[in-house]
């Protein structure tokens, strides 16, 4: 490359320099590290005829003060006298000592290019030079601060990601201000949400307030003027006029002081404005335009995270009082000794993750145990999926469960997912699990097993995580021994075993149950609750209820709905029962004097089961006497029952 020695002369010396200032514009991180290299480029290039430079440097005039901002070579005093009438007059200017010209071609510059040699440099090289060294400071600028947008950008995408990740509004909100702080340099942010009912802002976090929440009025300060004109706004240090908008009253609460500040908007989808987002105290100097640009977009991509946010904490608390609210319907009423003691097993297993089999005859309340094992558990703000494994034919059973892909079948015309995915997170509960199929048995175990799923028709390995409850009312382990049922899926479903008594067992728990059907039904059906007589009372209690609970309930629904009266006597009874339920249970073909002997057996039996053995209790109820009893049963060729 030509020295500056030889063309130093010529007005094209800026543009022979123009190479090396090339060079150092690809190569500099910054404007300064550019000014410095090109002034030592300056004064490396010696030998003007007898022209010797000597030092080289970029002044700035403020306030009448004149300082350094790049320096290069011998230091020298700064003729202040020339350098002032050089912006005076905006042309190069001479002493003994010193060549200055205006740097940038801006009369409101006050940046000066200073040579300082032992003649005079011409104006026109002058002239050259600093238009050389101007341009390729403007460059240098612009590719800083496209690199410096470009990390931002870079910077906020990844902080958008996390914010969006992040479902927590107050959790968020702490992120938004620490990762905007980082990136902006500044001491403290705040984001200021808008509050329309009570007409005012509130600051969270706000450090050095208790609860780390600030409420100010709408129209307070910097942060309410912007809510209120939508308009950003920046306060520099040192600037009287605008330092006096500064709230200190806010300063004082916070026990902080504010130099400088830069707020803008926060807008929500439909453009209303929703609050604002505050930088306090740049560290080094004043926020710049470039600052108050990238919060503006921080604060969009906080408003979507925000609302997202508050919207996903909106269907969780709802989700959460659908779930409260459900629970509290679900009850296992009754306080007989097999209620007592299955209510105490369903709390201690419903906050753990084991299986759990549910047994009983038909109308025992299976469905409401899983019920209550599910909003007992943590999974209870989750969905609870009931399948009846005996409703569903064979063919469409594995479908059901565990999902279609599209074609998988002739009317297979969409995907489909199963009811595993669909409880994924939450509890699915098989009922008559005895009747599903073995080929169905075979992909249940590997589900639970392995907890992934593979729709019908499909090859991809689906993740679930839902919770197995099972029921049936039969004897599994019958069907394990007549090889209808699978023995691993048994012990795999049968970790924990609940069996629900049969009503006819559970004493007063009929009049218990009773009531509180008849009670709900009558509030439904907007009528008087009627009382039991002793007649009814006895009645309820001596009938099988081959149907249990649910037989039960569907007679105090018709009670409720079709009596009229304010005391239900037996009478009463036989007209809301179901065909057939009085009906003894002994068969059809056997002659009079032997079903009488096992109707009576089973009468007397069933009595002893409800009191538990207390022969002198159970002879009451039969209206015998203890004794009496003890040669009935003798009669009867039944096994003695010691108290």
């Amino acid at each position: 490359m030509p020295t500056l020695s030889q063309h130093l002369t010529s007005e094209s010396v800026g543009l022979r320099l123009l190479p090396g200032l090339v060079d150092l514009v690809v190569q500099s991180v910054d404007t300064g590290e550019f000014l410095q290299q090109a002034l030592q480029l300056l004064v490396d290039h010696q030998g003007l005829e007898s022209t010797a430079i000597s030092g080289a440097g970029v002044v700035r005039g403020i306030k009448g003060t004149w300082r350094k901002r790049a320096w290069a070579g011998t230091a020298a005093e700064l003729p202040t006298d020339l350098l002032a009438e050089v912006l005076d007059q905006y042309q190069p200017l001479s002493n003994q000592s010193c060549t200055a010209t205006p740097l940038f071609g801006d009369r409101t510059a006050d940046y000066v290019l200073a040579l300082v040699a032992d003649k005079p440099v011409p104006p026109e090289a002058m002239t050259s030079l600093a238009a050389s060294l101007a341009a390729g400071y403007e460059i240098t600028q612009r590719f800083g601060e496209t690199r410096q947008r470009a990390e931002r950008l870079s910077a906020m995408l990844e902080m958008t990601v996390r914010w969006n990740q992040t479902r927590e509004t107050d959790e968020l909100l702490q992120t938004m201000v620490e990762t905007s702080t980082q990136l902006l340099d500044a001491e403290r942010a705040t984001i200021f949400l808008l509050d329309r009912k009570s007409g005012t802002l509130i600051g969270r976090p706000a450090l050095g307030v208790e609860g780390g929440e600030l409420r100010i009025s709408q129209g307070t300060g910097v942060v309410g003027q912007v809510v209120q004109s939508g308009e950003p706004q920046r306060i520099d240090v040192d600037i009287a006029n605008e330092q006096a908008r500064i709230d200190r009253s806010v300063d004082e609460q916070l026990g902080f002081e504010t130099r400088s500040l830069i707020c803008v908007p926060m807008f929500d989808q439909q453009g209303e404005t929703i609050g604002a987002f505050e930088l306090l105290n740049k560290r080094q100097g004043n926020f710049t335009q470039a600052d108050q640009e990238a919060l503006a977009e921080l604060a969009a991509h906080a408003a979507v995270a925000i609302d997202n946010s508050q919207h996903v904490e909106h269907l969780k608390t709802t989700q959460r009082q659908m779930a409260d609210q459900a629970a509290e319907k679900v009850q296992l009423i009754g306080d007989s000794p097999a209620m007592q003691a299955l209510k105490e097993t369903v709390h201690r297993v419903a906050d753990t993750e084991l299986a759990v089999l549910t047994l009983g005859e038909n109308g025992t309340g299976k469905e409401v145990v899983a019920q209550m094992i599910h909003y007992l558990s943590a999974r209870r703000d989750n969905v609870l999926v009931a399948v009846n494994c005996a409703a569903i034919t064979e063919t469409l059973l594995e479908s059901e469960l565990f999902g279609h892909e599209k074609g998988a079948f002739t009317d297979a015309h969409e995907a489909r997912q199963g009811k595993f995915e669909l409880a994924d997170g939450g509890t699915l509960f098989l009922d008559e699990i005895g009747d599903m199929s073995p080929g169905g048995q075979a992909k249940l175990l590997r589900v639970l097993e392995e907890k992934i799923v593979v729709r019908v028709g499909g090859s991809q390995p689906i993740p679930v995580d839902a919770r197995v409850i099972a029921a049936t009312n039969q004897d599994l382990a019958q069907l394990v021994r007549e090889k209808k049922f699978r023995e691993d899926l048994f012990f795999r479903l049968n970790v924990v075993t609940l069996q629900l008594p049969p009503l006819r067992e559970r004493g007063d728990d009929i009049m218990t149950l009773a009531q509180h059907f008849l009670k709900d039904f009558c509030a439904r059906a907007r009528r008087p609750v009627p009382k039991f007589t002793a007649a009814a009372r006895k009645k309820l209690i001596a009938h099988h209820w081959p149907g249990n609970v649910r037989e039960l309930r569907n007679m105090m629904e018709r009670l409720a709905y079709l009596f009229s009266g304010d005391k239900v006597d037996a009478g009463d009874l036989s007209f809301v029962m179901a065909p057939g339920l009085d009906e003894a249970a002994v068969p059809m073909d056997q002659p009079l004097a032997e079903a009488t002997r096992q109707f009576q057996a089973d009468y007397i039996q069933r009595h002893i089961k409800r009191t538990q053995g207390n022969m002198t209790d159970a002879a009451e109820r039969l209206g015998l006497h203890r004794s009496n009893l003890y040669r009935k049963m003798k009669q009867l060729g039944m096994d003695q029952v010691e108290e």
